[in-house]
């Protein structure tokens, strides 16, 4: 006879124990084990059967793998936390004995992060149990800048003390510092929620979330304990990821801290870096004089040499323009780029290569900004630093760090602003009085502006940057409607709705077939091979294997002779349906002669217009192939077994749906630019 087994001592009860059990073995609180489990990434699982894996008649809720406890039992952060609970205890009995002065002895040794913002113990070694490489603190990085950036643009409150918010501040400045001198950033959205930023860090893209700089309201839903749990770890992980950053492009970490500055909103200004071994890395600073940067001798003598050859020829003074031009069909004639092409209609439209004209390092290496009081300072100066620029200016009420506060520098090529523009004051009033500009803090006179300035709105720049090129400035003048801001995390999907195409290009079938009816016969019956077979393809390469297995077994079990009989069979249905069309329209014009010659009147003849007659020709011949096609694939799932058809089922319906998504977009978009109300998109 075996021996029995007893309960509870195998299976799911042993692998399995509950939040209580686990708390009691590990004998803290339930506090400490919630900030345990947070640090170490152990999360609560779910097993099959909660009634067995209870070992007790009531259902408990959260459960933990054993395996998973028992790797906590060995973590050094327990003794601290056992420590502290002791001194809790310590501090609770000088109280009720009425010994204040040894509370507040004892109060000080305390370790509590959510007053004081400091601990009594480090979680340098989580940061390295959890991330073995560099590459994955890297790949954890998202949620980590959300999170800091959030708490660095809330209000202090007891929950969420002030030295954590000036801990979070320093350390997403200082990775925004990184980010400005390796050019490491890439693009940018403005969205409802903030502004979302994304970077390429050695390899790896980035993204998070930055608040925009209103009040906040720290509501009593939030349970700002868990969030400074997090906040806690995610500190020391981005502290561990900027020592790394700074020291790998040979930067002092961390840089030196000016307190008085930043006291006066320099935020960025406050930093200034160091070089391993050099010296202080200052601040760029600003250039008032453009001719200060004077080009190399050597390669303006080349360049000079260079031009009086080309110029010899022609004669003609060759401008840098023409320079340019010839360069390209040059480069365009040596060196040509690969494209990658569908190899079938309707498949994916990759990335195309391509030359950037400039460099989105120094895109605006070259001007010189001014940030008006109603513009947003601290994004649009992090934006313009990472992309080049030098010299940045704003009004001395926006903090300090700025190249210069005075509005009416000559030196100033362009200037942010959020306003439209003033109404002019009177004429007569005009040569009399001066007022003060409602976007600057200068006094101009009435409707002038400096002269020679280029005067864009915010999106001007987040619009450049995410297109990697100088965008037309008069789209973005003071008080003129904005093209749409677009987000450039979106990919494009072939047959969607995409906002930045002309409508013409997006139309379906019938719009198609209409565009393209100057076409020859050929041209327009190829077209529509093209679009009869484009639905039924994009839905063969989305699918899973299951179903492409399904799809060559059914298409390979006739071969290629089933094929071509039913190709003429319905070749043959199509060739009856037009001529019975062409018998009845021959006996209804008979008819009509007939009818005509007995009345006595004449018959009218209609003008015969060969467009129509095609356009009629070439939607009747692509009902008929999407008709086939639609035949062909449903006799391909009669093949199929039941689960492969249940899931091209679904994914029939899924891509039906979103078409019908996106022709909604589209006519909405279509009704508003036959309306007037707004320009259409290019």
């Amino acid at each position: 006879m075996g021996k029995i087994k007893k309960k509870g001592v195998s299976g799911q009860a042993k692998n399995f124990i509950t939040r209580t059990q686990a708390v009691r073995k590990l004998q803290i609180s339930l506090p400490d084990f919630r900030k345990l489990c947070i640090w170490k990434g152990i999360y609560p699982r779910e097993p099959r059967n909660k009634k067995k894996a209870s070992k007790s008649s009531t259902a408990s809720t959260t459960f933990y793998y054993t395996k998973d406890i028992q790797y906590l039992l060995h973590e050094p952060l327990l003794q601290k936390f056992r420590d502290q609970k002791a001194l809790e205890k310590k501090i609770s009995k000088a109280l009720g004995r009425g010994d204040a002065h040894d509370a507040q002895r004892l109060e000080r040794n305390a370790s509590r992060p959510e007053k004081t913002g400091k601990t009594k113990y480090t979680l340098d070694h989580v940061i390295r149990e959890r991330y073995p490489t560099f590459i994955d603190a890297l790949r954890d990085l998202d949620d980590c800048l959300s999170m800091l950036f959030l708490f660095a643009n809330l209000p202090s409150t007891p929950t969420v003390p002030a030295k954590m918010i000036a801990r979070c501040e320093r350390l997403c400045l200082e990775f925004q510092h990184y980010l400005i001198v390796s050019n490491s950033l890439r693009k940018s959205f403005l969205s409802i929620k903030g502004i979302y930023y994304q970077a390429t860090v050695q390899g790896q893209d980035i993204l998070w979330l930055v608040p925009y700089k209103f009040n906040q309201r720290v509501t009593g839903d939030v349970d700002f304990r868990i969030m400074g749990t997090f906040v806690e770890f995610y500190q020391t992980l981005l502290g561990f990821v900027n020592f790394k950053l700074y020291t790998s492009i040979g930067l002092v970490y961390p840089p030196k801290f000016d307190k008085m500055r930043d006291d006066q909103g320099a935020e960025l200004g406050a930093f200034s870096l160091e070089a391993n071994g050099v010296g202080a890395i200052e601040q760029p600073k600003q250039i008032t004089n453009r001719e200060s940067a004077k080009p190399d001798p050597k390669l303006q003598a080349e360049i000079d040499k260079l031009m009086s050859q080309l110029n010899e020829p022609e004669k003609e003074p060759a401008t840098s323009q023409t320079l340019a031009e010839e360069g390209e069909e040059e480069e365009q004639s040596t060196d040509t780029i690969d494209k990658f092409e569908p190899a079938a209609p309707g498949g994916d439209i990759l990335l195309q290569p391509s030359y950037s004209a400039t460099d989105p390092s120094t895109l605006f290496s070259n001007f010189t900004f001014f940030l008006s009081r109603e513009t947003p300072r601290q994004p649009l100066e992090f934006i313009l630093r990472a992309f080049g620029c030098k010299r940045i200016g704003w009004d001395a009420v926006l903090g300090e760090g700025a190249s210069t506060h005075n509005e009416l520098d000559p030196s100033i090529t362009h200037q942010i602003v959020d306003r439209p523009p003033i109404q002019a004051i009177q004429e007569g009033n005009a040569n009399e009085e001066e007022f003060e500009d409602s976007q600057t803090a200068q006094k101009l006179k009435a409707g002038t502006r400096v002269p020679g300035r280029i005067y864009v709105q915010p999106q001007w720049v987040w619009d450049c940057i995410n297109d990697e090129e100088l965008k037309r400035p008069d789209l973005y003048a003071p008080g003129a409607q904005l093209p749409p801001h677009l987000s450039p995390f979106v990919k494009k999907v072939r047959g969607q709705y995409d906002p930045s195409a002309p409508l013409n290009e997006q139309e379906r079938e019938d719009e198609e077939l209409e565009a393209d009816s100057d076409m020859d016969e050929e041209e327009d019956l190829s077209d529509e091979d093209d679009l009869a077979v484009q639905k039924p393809k994009i839905l063969t390469e989305n699918e899973v294997d299951a179903t492409a297995e399904g799809m060559d077994v059914a298409g390979s079990e006739d071969g290629e002779s089933s094929e071509n009989e039913d190709a003429d069979s319905f070749g043959g249905f199509s060739d009856a349906e037009e001529e019975e069309d062409e018998a009845t329209s021959t006996s209804l014009q008979r008819q009509r002669e007939l009818e005509a010659e007995l009345t006595g009147v004449a018959l009218e003849e209609k003008e015969f217009d060969p467009r129509a007659k095609a356009k009629a020709d070439a939607r009747k011949k692509a009902a008929q192939r999407a008709k086939e096609e639609e035949e062909e694939l449903g006799r391909a799932k009669m093949m199929m077994s039941r689960k492969k058809r249940k899931i091209m089922e679904k994914m029939v319906y899924s891509n039906k749906k979103k078409d019908a998504e996106a022709e909604l977009l589209r006519a909405k978009r279509r009704k508003i630019e036959k309306s007037g109300k707004g320009a259409p998109r290019v």
